[in-house]
């Protein structure tokens, strides 16, 4: 990336997410956030476009990245789990979990580390629920290896976003609708506080509906989307706990 511009870079990240070559799109999305921060949390009609764009591409090429390490893991996972327990198919399954292990705590407090020194400030719009919600998924990906502090530090993000997204935004936003689906999954998979996961999608689906009677928003697709989400996650939370309850 030496010699770039922010808008080499920007094409540059483009270009790279339809060749579905991420860890380049990573490089040049880094990049962005060295020359022109501003421009990822701005909140003006001028600007807030591009601003979305820059965003977008940030996200979407580390969460590809993670998301990988995430995939191996839950496949080796598997593997060991089929090995005899003192074969040594086993522990070098083993010691290869811990390399993707690693790979993944490196991207993820990178993108962290960019959030903190980069987008952490007192400016309180919508981008700044972003940047939290990032946060907490971020670290709730630690979590699951698992990683210490990981789930206090995520349930602390989520819960800072959470509580400028009620300020700020609609219950039907999708920023906030799409906080509140990775944070009842947080308390649902990594706090295993089964209640308070059904508590929080049901509260936050239930107003969204309300909020969205009669509305004709730009964003009634994406909104929508994450309250079928939203929805399929209380069906199977909800019957999981009544097959609980029946077993008992």
């Amino acid at each position: 990336m030496d010699g770039f511009d922010f808008d080499m870079c920007l094409e540059y990240a483009k270009l790279a997410e339809q060749a579905e070559r991420f860890e380049d799109m990573k490089e040049a999305t880094k990049k962005m956030t060295e020359l022109n921060p501003d421009i990822f949390i701005k909140k003006d009609e001028e600007s807030e476009a591009r601003g979305a764009e820059c965003r977008n591409l940030l996200s979407v090429a580390y969460k590809n990245l993670v998301g990988s390490r995430r995939t191996a893991l839950r496949i080796l996972a598997s593997i060991e789990d089929s090995k005899d327990p003192d074969s040594n198919e086993k522990k070098f399954v083993q010691e290869y979990t811990k390399r993707i292990q690693e790979e993944l705590k490196g991207g993820c407090n990178e993108i962290i580390g960019i959030i903190d020194s980069k987008f952490s400030d007192d400016t309180k719009n919508e981008n700044q629920v972003f940047f939290l919600k990032m946060k907490g998924d971020y670290y709730r990906y630690m979590a699951e290896i698992p990683t210490e502090d990981a789930i206090e530090n995520s349930k602390k993000a989520y819960e800072k976003a959470y509580e400028l997204a009620k300020d700020l935004t609609n219950p039907s936003h999708p920023i906030r609708l799409g906080l509140a689906l990775n944070f009842s999954v947080f308390y649902y998979e990594i706090a295993k506080e089964v209640n308070k996961a059904c508590e929080l999608a049901k509260e936050a689906f239930e107003n969204a509906i309300s909020d969205m009677e009669g509305s004709d928003s730009s964003d009634y697709r994406d909104s929508s989307l994450i309250l079928q989400l939203l929805r399929d996650n209380l069906s199977l939370w909800t019957s999981e706990e009544r097959e609980d309850e029946d077993d008992q």
